[in-house]
């Protein structure tokens, strides 16, 4: 009946599959309880266009941007990209758009009107009159590049598709711009394309590349099994549990409302991962039974005894570390967490219980049980050479060298991964190859640009219809000039340098009246002509933009810390108006920052809290808590080091990696210990224990650990960098946690867990029993 229900769950929740949509969401993506966010979405209505955006720089692939056929295929370009779906039109800008436009000073005062007007038809004398309006905009270096040979098409995006109404699909999204890139490319032009969303988009199309090598670290995973258990019907039944459990978790995500996201999309694999490490077990327990010639029933049940609780304890550790990640107020994590705590939930189900039921009808290959038993020995009886091994770390002299290295390598991590930064440390998107199209397009925009494609947002809250004060004016720039001498700030914009400029023109555009003036009616003389950009309709709010050379963590840090002082200074201060941190997608990425290295040290904290619970919990002694969970910490001081080395920051696709990486770590110290304890309660030695305890378990801990990380060791070769970089941090925890329950497991167990604490307790044990007259169960007796 159990069979028959797995069955049937496997059937329907198999058919949800085909509603499982791979998107992202940029909302999903900010922790909208920040106070900068709180602040950006208060003035949404005005920063619209500085939340997700796409940047188009469209280039001239011969001569300058002043030709007739540039512009018209500028224009064209830009009716395309108007018309996609989720392009949020009002705030759309490009050369062609009517609210680009110029200012200047004539005879009859201040005029201005859009760099191309309705006059425009194309010949020489309005190419030349596009070129002085151009001039005019003040936006060389950022509408067009400083050398004249592009300029940008600015794209606001919307969260919405506004055609259905449904979430915007950045795979689409991007497939659609790619395709406008290359029909254009045969017509003189190159588009260089940036974003949010081209980053998302971009790797959302490239999972089907992405998922060739899931595959290698599945076949890899069947194929090692193979070769261990040299039995078809053993190894096709622990994959298939494996595969059934994420065939349910993946059918569940689309009934819970989520959809799977370019860094979620690790999870489906985890999830098999830790299967496989269940599975393997429950498989090699009742190898070894049936090649006692224990009947396949009877086998399956003495298996299952002996482990579910041990495995039932690593994936509830596991299910509750991952669940820890929902206290970090990001949504795109807390999903994450949500879609991997129903997985390893599903585990109990598919691989202690389902599993052993399966084996019970099929049982083993005969005579890969037999040659099971064969190698636990050596010819002559004696330990085969890599248990023998082993076994020295359960005396003093290895046990000693194994603690002290571990404490040199603690210390070594330690040093190196107290610098590990959190946000990106590379230009570009990190996500991606350097020579990746995108970031060879960001590389672009940076060197021909003085915006770039980082933009900073400081809000300056005002009276109503007094943004144009003196002293808000004043204190705009001031605060304006502070941040232009920073050297990871390419250039600003605000009512202080817009006043300035309108101050040298009304001045004979004479450079020594670049400043802003005392007298409130010379200010007011211009407050007609502030772009709309720089000001709100109701005169109460003016954002202050800094463009900067990257979104480096040390970047966003060096500009939040000067904004913060200069607000400080009570000089800086008045009751008019409120200097505010910050909008732009470098200001959502600096508030991400800041809640992601809040969240960093609180998730671990809850995570080793968690897993120091559980085990307590299913070994009731603290020094057998210790025995499992130094090796883990070492393992966590270790990566983190591993970070530094291969220039990984800490930020929403990388944190939950580093929780994930504990609660598997903890699957391998709680089967190797448990058996231990059995041991040892029964009277052995330490060496005895842990002999039996790698004959029974240890040696499918080696097997999974070499195996899972064999697999994503693969990954390093995919196109996506961040998939190549979480292959190598999970290859290595594998590893390390594997060598961890291995060597300083039983180190530490030399010194916590002395047979003399045993002893005693087994004699009271023994007291109790004689003194019980209820017989024992022989046979349970005997497992």
């Amino acid at each position: 009946m159990v069979l028959l229900l797995c069955l049937m769950t496997t059937l329907v929740l198999g058919f949800q599959i085909h509603k499982l949509k791979l998107n992202a969401s940029f909302e999903n993506m900010i922790p909208t309880h920040q106070p900068f966010i709180v602040n950006f979405l208060k003035h949404y209505n005005e920063l619209q266009s500085q939340g997700d955006a796409i940047e188009i720089a469209v280039t001239a692939d011969h001569g300058t941007i002043i030709s007739k056929n540039y512009l018209a295929t500028l224009e064209h370009i830009s009716d395309e990209v108007y018309l996609l779906p989720g392009v949020d039109r009002p705030f759309m800008t490009s050369l062609w758009t009517p609210s680009t436009r110029w200012l200047a000073v004539t005879p009859d005062g201040l005029e201005g009107g859009p760099v191309i007007d309705e006059t425009y038809d194309g010949s020489p004398q309005a190419l030349d009159t596009v070129r002085q309006n151009i001039q005019k905009t003040g936006k060389i270096g950022e509408l067009v590049s400083n050398d004249f040979t592009s300029s940008m098409v600015y794209v606001p995006l919307m969260e919405t598709n506004n055609l259905t109404g449904k979430p915007l699909d950045y795979g689409q999204l991007a497939r659609n711009l790619n395709a406008i890139r290359a029909k254009y490319d045969a017509q003189g032009v190159s588009l260089h394309i940036v974003g949010f969303a081209m980053v998302m988009g971009d790797m959302i199309n490239a999972i089907n590349k992405v998922l060739v090598f899931f595959l290698i670290s599945i076949f890899i995973a069947t194929v090692v099994l193979f070769w261990y258990t040299r039995c078809v019907r053993s190894t096709a039944l622990v994959v298939t549990a494996s595969l059934v459990a994420v065939t349910w978790q993946m059918g569940l995500v689309p009934l819970m409302g989520f959809d799977l996201n370019p860094y979620s999309v690790l999870v489906p694999f985890l999830i098999f991962a830790i299967g496989m490490s269940h599975g393997a077990q429950k498989m090699n327990g009742v190898m070894q039974d049936i090649g006692r010639g224990t009947h396949p029933l009877i086998a399956a049940r003495y298996t299952f005894r002996r482990l579910f609780l041990a495995g039932l304890a690593a994936l509830v550790c596991d299910a509750a570390s991952f669940a820890v990640l929902m206290t970090i107020r990001i949504e795109a994590i807390r999903e994450l967490a949500l879609i991997a705590s129903v997985g390893v939930a599903i585990l109990i189900f598919t691989n202690l219980i389902m599993l052993p039921m399966l084996l019970s009808y099929t049982g083993v290959s005969k005579a890969a049980a037999l040659r099971s038993l064969r190698s636990e020995t050596a010819q002559g009886g004696v330990k085969h050479p890599l248990w023998n091994f082993l076994d020295h770390f359960t005396r003093r002299r290895y046990a000693t060298a194994a603690l002290l290295c571990g404490i040199v390598l603690g210390g070594l991590g330690w040093t190196i991964g107290r610098h590990v930064q959190v946000g990106d440390l590379d230009q570009g998107a990190p996500e991606l190859r350097a020579n990746s199209q995108y970031n060879l397009d960001n590389a672009y925009i940076l060197s021909h640009y003085s915006t770039g494609s980082d933009t900073l947002v400081v809000m300056v809250d005002t009276q109503p219809y007094q943004c144009g004060n003196f002293k808000t004016v004043n204190t705009v720039n001031a605060l304006e000039w502070r941040l232009d001498q920073l050297p990871q700030v390419q250039s600003t914009s605000s009512i202080g340098s817009f006043a300035q400029m309108a101050t040298m023109l009304m001045t004979e555009n004479s450079p020594k009246w670049y400043a802003v003036v005392r007298n409130q009616a010379s200010i007011d003389d211009f407050a007609q002509f502030v772009p709309r950009s720089l000001e709100n309709f109701g005169c109460s709010f003016l954002p202050l933009y800094v463009n900067l050379n990257d979104h480096k963590a040390a970047t966003l840090t060096n500009v939040i810390d000067a904004v913060q002082t200069f607000v400080k200074n009570p000089e800086n201060q008045s009751p008019n108006f409120k200097i505010l941190l910050a909008g732009g997608n470098a200001g959502i990425a600096a508030a991400t920052n800041i809640v992601i290295e809040e969240a960093n040290s609180q998730m671990l904290y809850l995570v080793y809290a968690t897993v120091i619970l559980f085990c307590f919990i299913a070994f009731r002694s603290w020094r057998a808590v210790l025995c499992a969970v130094l090796p883990l910490m070492l393992t966590s001081t270790l990566a983190q080091a591993l970070m530094v080395t291969l220039h990984i920051g800490i930020k929403v696709a990388t944190l939950p990696v580093i929780a994930l990486g504990v609660g598997i770590g903890v699957d391998y110290a709680l089967y190797v210990l448990s058996i231990v304890l059995k041991q040892l309660r029964d009277g052995a030695t330490l060496s005895d224990a842990y002999h039996q305890t790698l004959l029974f378990t240890g040696k499918v801990v080696l097997l999974t650990g070499f195996t899972l990380a064999a697999g994503v060791v693969t990954w390093v070769f995919a196109p996506i960098k961040f998939q190549a970089d979480m292959g190598l941090l999970l290859a290595f925890m594998f590893l390390w946690n594997m060598l961890g329950a291995m060597i300083l497991l039983p180190a530490l167990a030399y010194f916590l867990l002395p047979p003399r604490l045993f002893a005693a307790r087994g004699d009271k044990k023994n007291q109790h029993a004689a003194s019980d007259p209820t017989p024992s169960n022989p046979v349970l007796m005997s497992q």
